[in-house]
């Protein structure tokens, strides 16, 4: 039997026009919240829901639009403030029915003490503040369309007006939504960010055009439907909402160029080190920047930014090649002219310009064994926290400690990452190494020397 705060809500969905499918059913958890799971198989391209615009709750359509506009407050504080306004009016806000069902906070780390963010963030891509991430696994996503049910694709201002809300009083990331999590919230359940692999429509300026929430993928019967939080990775999603995903394949972690430069004076002189440096940033090499942090991204499967592979081997450069290098620059060489210059005499082969470079070229064993070791200055960041420490708090599968539970997904998510480096890096010097025997047989073989 349905809930009371279930029965509410669907009396509000029937009275603002909302039809949805005999085949989602709305489950009440009291520990995980709102949930919708199908009841029977669905196929990708069903439509399970229409939601007139009407029943959306915007800037424009919230009954504080004109202190909203007033006050000059726009995208998502306008839509905080019209989204509080409801709330005041309790049962007289015209979504009442809907807000009922939403969670009162949530436990983003922006309400976290600082004892907290420092024991449970710290070496995390959160802690810093890196949020360039991705994540994107939903089974469904809105599209606007005029009440003839012709397609709208305008790019109007009611794209960015739905009020941000969560229908789910513990795990956002577990309910069903409607709609774009930093733009949208017409009525049903939780909401997503940014942008989904298919992205929706705009919506349509006229009032009388509704959202279809569509099937993207097959979903089996029994298992719950999840709405896109856009393509971002767990820092981003427990940045903004308060939640993680295990086995988020966004995810990525970022190694800080300080980092690489104090495994370099590790092994060599600081002079030394700030003249490889300047010799890759002369070439036009730049890692990636944000807030005054230059950076390198390590894909989820452990792929290293092509930069940070440059990086790497010209820090690694034996001092005459790096020289013949710095010599051709200062002789006015161009950049095309001096790299493939020294990685056509490295890898016996003929480069004419820099679009004929891969990525294979800047590979060396030494290079493998930089990235291994980068791995392990980056991972040892977490040493607060154990790897054993966070796996026994997901194998307890408890999320009512939810500022422990997220922050332990999120470590391991990206140690999981710099393992994927480590991996990858071992595999490419076991390649390197059947390819240097076989040089050393065609040499000796040159040679006479072959038995």
């Amino acid at each position: 039997m349905a809930s009371r705060r279930v029965r509410a809500f669907k009396r509000w969905m029937s009275s603002h026009g909302i039809e949805y499918s005999d085949a989602l059913h709305f489950k009440d958890d009291p520990e995980r919240g709102i949930s919708v799971v199908a009841l029977c198989d669905l196929k990708e391209g069903d439509v399970v829901a229409t939601i007139p615009k009407t029943a959306c709750l915007t800037v424009k359509t919230s009954g504080a639009c004109k202190m909203i506009e007033a006050a000059g407050l726009g995208g998502i504080l306008g839509l905080s403030v019209a989204l509080m306004y409801e709330r005041s009016l309790g049962e007289e806000s015209s979504w009442a029915g809907y807000l009922q069902l939403l969670p009162h906070q949530e436990c983003v780390p922006f309400a976290w003490s600082l004892a907290e963010v420092d024991s449970l963030l710290c070496g995390t891509e959160l802690h810093k503040v890196l949020f360039n991430h991705k994540t994107g696994a939903e089974d469904v996503h809105f599209s606007s369309v005029s009440s003839h049910h012709e397609s709208v694709n305008d790019d109007d201002d009611d794209n960015h007006e739905y009020a941000n809300a969560s229908g789910d009083d513990d795990e956002p990331s577990t309910e069903n939504s409607d709609q774009d999590r930093d733009e949208t919230d017409p009525s049903m359940g939780n909401n997503s960010s940014d942008s989904s692999d298919a992205e929706p429509s705009s919506v349509s300026g006229d009032d009388s055009s509704v959202l279809q929430m569509i099937m993207v993928k097959d979903v089996k019967v029994g298992i719950e439907i999840f709405n896109t939080y856009g393509l971002v990775g767990n820092a981003a999603l427990l940045h903004r909402y308060g939640f993680t995903e295990p086995e988020n394949s966004y995810d990525i972690v970022n190694i800080d160029l300080e980092l690489v430069l104090q495994w370099s004076s590790s092994l060599f002189s600081s002079r030394y080190t700030r003249a490889r440096l300047s010799l890759w940033r002369r070439l036009g090499y730049s890692g990636c920047v944000s807030q005054s942090s230059e950076y390198f991204e390590i894909a989820f499967n452990g792929e290293p930014q092509i930069e940070l592979l440059i990086l790497l081997y010209f820090i690694l450069l034996p001092e005459d090649t790096y020289h013949t290098l710095d010599l051709s620059l200062s002789a006015g060489e161009s950049y095309n002219e001096a790299i493939c210059t020294i990685l056509s005499k490295k890898n016996n082969i003929a480069l004419e310009n820099t679009s004929d470079m891969s990525t294979e070229l800047f590979f060396t064993e030494s290079v493998c064994n930089a990235l291994s070791s980068l791995a392990d200055m980056r991972e040892s960041c977490y040493a607060i926290k154990s790897k054993e420490d966070d796996i026994e708090v997901l194998r307890s599968g408890s999320t009512k400690d939810r500022k422990l539970y997220h922050s332990s997904v999120l470590r391991l998510s990206e140690r999981r990452i710099l393992e994927n480096l480590r991996n990858y890096a071992a595999a490419l010097m076991q390649s390197l190494r059947p390819a240097k025997r076989s040089s050393m047989r065609k040499r000796l073989k040159r040679n006479g020397m072959q038995h």
